[in-house]
């Protein structure tokens, strides 16, 4: 990913919250047959290993290698700037339109885990989460569903585990730009209704000063 110095980001939680907001993750692997990708929703485990799980019917466990190199994908909010959001283009009329975005890397070997202990472990990480965040309290759990039709949904998947061993990311947020054009660019981009990148700027610019 070409990455210029100004728009590398190196702040571990930044990345976290990345990774932690869009959990639909891209994973890229080289087969035999070529490029493969899948969307598959993740989460980083207590030793920062990448945790999922694919349906049985998916490919992608028959033709990887335990083992094997895979690139992880995480994309943030995104959207497109203006430049008629910068006040500084009614003086030079130099400005041209970009996107701006933030994005995760992960690089790191795959391995996949069909036994029942590894399955249940990642449906009960990944439901936790989500349920917790969108139901609180009245959060469904695995034990909610009968014991039978759990275990013809565990026979269904296939767990597997992402060890990371490299981490790159880009916040690209109008970072190269004046004081008063970043400002225009935040008040543009809620004005077309891009509202959570337009907070992350405004986020940036408040841990500036």
């Amino acid at each position: 990913m070409y990455i210029p110095p100004h728009f590398q980001e190196i702040d571990p939680q930044e990345i976290k919250a990345i990774m932690e907001a869009a959990p639909l993750a891209c994973i890229v692997a080289q087969t035999e047959q070529g490029l493969i990708a899948n969307h598959i929703p993740l989460l980083s485990g207590p030793d920062s290993n990448l945790i999922g799980h694919v349906a049985l019917a998916n490919e992608m466990h028959r033709v990887l290698a335990d083992g094997q190199e895979v690139l992880v994908i995480f994309r943030g909010e995104d959207g497109y700037v203006s430049p008629n959001y910068y006040p500084t283009k009614q003086d030079r009329h130099r400005h041209v339109p970009t996107w701006n975005y933030q994005v995760v890397h992960a690089y790191g070997g795959i391995t996949f885990q069909h036994d029942e202990h590894a399955k249940r472990a990642a449906v009960g990480l990944l439901t936790r989460t989500h349920e917790r965040r969108v139901n609180g309290r009245n959060a469904w759990r695995m034990a909610d569903a009968p014991g039978e039709y759990m275990q013809q949904m565990l026979g269904g998947i296939v767990a597997f585990r992402i060890e990371v061993t490299r981490l790159i990311a880009k916040s690209k947020l109008s970072q190269n730009r004046e004081d008063r054009d970043y400002i225009g660019a935040i008040s543009g981009l809620k004005a077309s209704g891009q509202d959570a990148l337009a907070r992350r700027m405004e986020r940036r610019l408040n841990e500036d000063d």
